[in-house]
């Protein structure tokens, strides 16, 4: 039996990779923009880095973390989400000591257990940002109109943000005792999750798919906002209004993570049946202390964007990702003298900067012009012994079907761009 890989992962062969880096390319462009810095943080980190940082009463931590003891029996987890990991870095290399804001990006795979569907895999991958060191209300606005500036570049049609205020731990511990007198009623009949989250964390009920019906009509946090919350939330709406980011009020959006904080929010975008989460993120105020321990705090504000979503959206919505610039020029040697003139040529081309390739595998000249073609290569550019002897070489120009000889000297030297331009 042949060895597969394993279940909810994917093989990004040529002709996909390339969608890949194309949304990768456009979200470093964009942090470079927006002045966030790309941090590269391991793959796998203490297992306690994710229980205390995401949340012991989340479903990650419970239910979808790969789990495993190493050699020194430790217990290590792959992540499965980027923040802790970029907040214990932050800690670690004490990023908190630099006068500046720390404004940090990052691209990689990520890893749940859960069952695979569409746009979700086992190993899944996301573009992400945190922004340490700062409570303004602008620097929340800046990471939502960051996110969807990126959908809106690479062309996702129909994206809204939707906003929430998840307050405080002191607001939450008073709209905690209100939601628990709600469901009391109905606690036998919730899913054997949300009966264990009724003393833990029922704010994580409104999250649940499965008892949906049961939350209608219970109470908002935003009726038991403090002072400093409201005042918080409303100046991150008047921010948004000014950079005409377009967003609607979501009073039961509640995320799927422990660590938030006044600001919560989402994108939506049409594509794939109903409206449908592509990415998220909050304000985490207190996470950096609790994972760094005292003296170590910091506010933060971040979001994480899954790339697979992105991508089932884009093609749902019918949106051609650029293609990647064809080869500039083919080269093929006739005998075997010419054959070694055209290695040679080949690599002061790609040192040039010039996409080049040649045939390996001794086939004829026509087998070759076919394989120029499957590479769409510009020109092709053919030497024979003659020609070598003559110090010239043929152009041809596949679109038009036009040839012209030029010196070999010329293709070699720092000007051969403008030949193939």
């Amino acid at each position: 039996m042949s060895i597969q890989k394993p279940k909810g992962t994917q093989d990004l062969l040529p002709g996909e990779v390339e969608k890949w880096q194309y949304l990768e390319s456009k979200a470093r462009d964009l942090c470079q923009r927006f002045n966030y810095k790309e941090i590269r943080s391991p793959i796998f980190e203490s297992t306690e880095l994710f229980s205390r940082g995401v949340g012991e009463t989340t479903d990650i931590v419970e239910k979808e973390m790969y789990t495993f003891l190493d050699k020194g029996d430790r217990s290590i987890s792959l992540r499965p989400e980027g923040t802790a990991g970029v907040v214990r870095a932050y800690v670690e290399n004490k990023l908190y000591g630099v006068p500046d804001l720390t404004k940090l990006y990052y691209v990689g795979p990520m890893f749940r257990y859960e069952q695979p569907q569409a746009g979700r895999y086992r190993q899944f991958h996301q573009f992400g940002i945190e922004a340490f060191g700062s409570v303004d209300p602008s620097i929340d606005a800046e990471v939502i109109a960051l996110g969807y500036t990126f959908y809106k570049e690479i062309g996702l049609k129909e994206v809204t943000v939707e906003i929430n205020s998840v307050g405080t731990p002191s607001v939450r511990t008073a709209y905690r005792e209100k939601l628990q007198q709600f469901f009391a009623p109905v606690k036998d009949k919730l899913c054997k999750d949300c009966q264990s989250r009724y003393d833990r964390n029922p704010m994580r009920i409104l999250d649940c798919k499965i008892d949906q019906k049961y939350g209608e009509g219970a109470p908002e946090i935003l009726e038991y906002l403090d002072e400093e919350c409201s005042t918080h939330f409303s100046l991150v709406q008047e921010h948004l209004t000014a950079m005409e980011i377009p967003y609607r009020i979501n009073p039961r959006l509640v995320r799927g993570l422990d660590y938030y904080t006044h600001t919560a929010f989402e994108y939506k975008a049409a594509g794939i049946g109903a409206i449908d989460t592509i990415g998220g993120g909050g304000r985490y105020n207190g996470l950096v202390e609790q994972i760094g321990g005292h003296g170590t705090d910091q506010p933060g504000v971040g979001l994480g964007l899954g790339l697979e979503r992105i991508l089932l959206v884009l093609q749902a919505q019918g949106v051609e990702i650029p293609k990647p610039e064809p080869l500039d020029v083919y080269l093929i040697g006739l005998g075997e003298t010419a054959e070694k003139e055209v290695t040679k040529l080949l690599h002061q081309l790609r040192v040039q900067g010039l996409k080049a390739e040649k045939d390996y595998q001794g086939r004829k000249l026509k087998a070759q012009m076919k394989s120029a073609d499957r590479f769409q290569a510009k020109y092709v550019a053919i030497l024979g012994d003659d020609e070598l002897a003559r110090g010239e070489i043929t152009l041809k120009q596949m679109e038009t079907g036009s040839q012209v000889i030029v010196s070999l000297v010329d293709l070699a030297s720092n000007a051969a761009k403008t030949l193939f331009e």
